[in-house]
C-alpha cells in the first residue's frame, strides 16, 4: 500500500540525480540493485547515479577473458580489480577520471524499446561532448561513442521488468595506460581516447557533469533534481 501511494505522487517528468564521487564497484552494484528494485516497486522516480570507480575491469554477459590482455596477477599488481557482471556487452574498464552514469529508469515511461534507449544514451553523450567542444559520432553496428577511429565512451545495460541498471562510461581524464590493457567491448581495432587527450588541457569535473545532466534531461524529457549543488 505504501509503495502504491508513493507511485501516485511521482510525476512522469521527474527524475532524481545522485552524484556520489568515488565508489568501489561492488558497493555501486549493490546500490544500483536496490534502486532498481525500488523503481520497480514505484517507490522512487527515475534516478541517474553519477560516480567514479577505483580501477576495475568488468566483463559483461558476453565477456571473453581473451580480451583482457594481461594476467589477473598483473592486474592485481597494478591495483586493478576484475569482476564479472550482469550488464550487456563484453569487457570494459572503469577508473578515476572517467565519469560513469547508471540510469535507473522505467522504460514503460519512455517506450519499451531497448535499442531506442541505448540510442538516447548515445545522444546524451554526443550532446555532452559537443558542449565540451569535442565532436563525436556513433559507429555503425557498434555501441558507444567515437571521436574519429577512437572510442571515448562505452555503454552496457541490464533490464529487469523494463527497469534499467548499469549504463555508460565517459573518458574524461582516465589513466590511458590502464585503458590499453583490454580490447574494449571485445573490439580489437578500438583505441581509446579521452576529453583531456583530445583538447590537450584539463577539463573540470563540474563542467562535464553540468553538460551531462543538461543533455540527459533534454534527451529524456526529464526534470532532474538532487545532489549536484556544487556544480550549479
Amino acid at each position: 500500500m505504501i509503495a502504491q501511494q508513493k507511485q501516485t505522487t511521482i510525476a512522469k517528468s521527474e527524475a532524481h540525480i545522485l552524484d556520489l564521487g568515488m565508489v568501489d564497484y561492488l558497493s555501486a552494484l549493490d546500490l544500483q540493485t536496490n534502486l532498481r528494485d525500488c523503481r520497480i516497486a514505484g517507490e522512487i522516480p527515475d534516478t541517474l547515479v553519477l560516480l567514479e570507480h577505483p580501477p576495475v575491469i568488468t566483463l559483461g554477459r558476453s565477456g571473453n577473458m581473451e580480451n583482457v590482455l594481461v594476467s589477473e596477477s598483473e592486474l592485481s599488481n597494478r591495483g586493478i580489480q576484475l569482476f564479472h557482471t550482469n550488464r550487456g556487452g563484453d569487457v570494459t574498464y572503469h577508473g578515476p577520471g572517467q565519469i560513469v552514469g547508471y540510469p535507473i529508469m522505467d522504460l514503460t515511461q519512455h517506450g519499451t524499446d531497448l535499442r531506442k534507449h541505448v540510442g538516447k544514451l548515445e545522444e546524451v553523450l554526443i550532446q555532452t561532448l559537443d558542449t565540451l567542444a569535442v565532436k563525436s559520432n556513433r559507429r555503425e553496428k557498434e555501441t558507444g561513442i567515437w571521436v574519429g577511429d577512437n572510442k571515448i565512451a562505452s555503454i552496457g545495460i541490464h533490464v529487469k521488468r523494463w527497469v534499467t541498471m548499469h549504463g555508460f562510461a565517459l573518458n574524461v581524464a582516465p589513466d590511458m595506460e590502464h585503458l590499453s590493457l583490454i580490447h574494449h567491448c571485445g573490439i580489437k581495432d578500438a583505441p581509446m581516447t579521452s576529453v583531456e587527450e583530445i583538447l590537450g588541457r584539463p577539463v573540470p569535473r563540474a563542467d562535464v557533469l553540468r553538460a551531462l545532466t543538461k543533455a540527459f534531461g533534454l534527451v529524456f524529457g526529464l526534470r532532474l533534481e538532487g545532489s549536484l549543488e556544487e556544480i550549479h
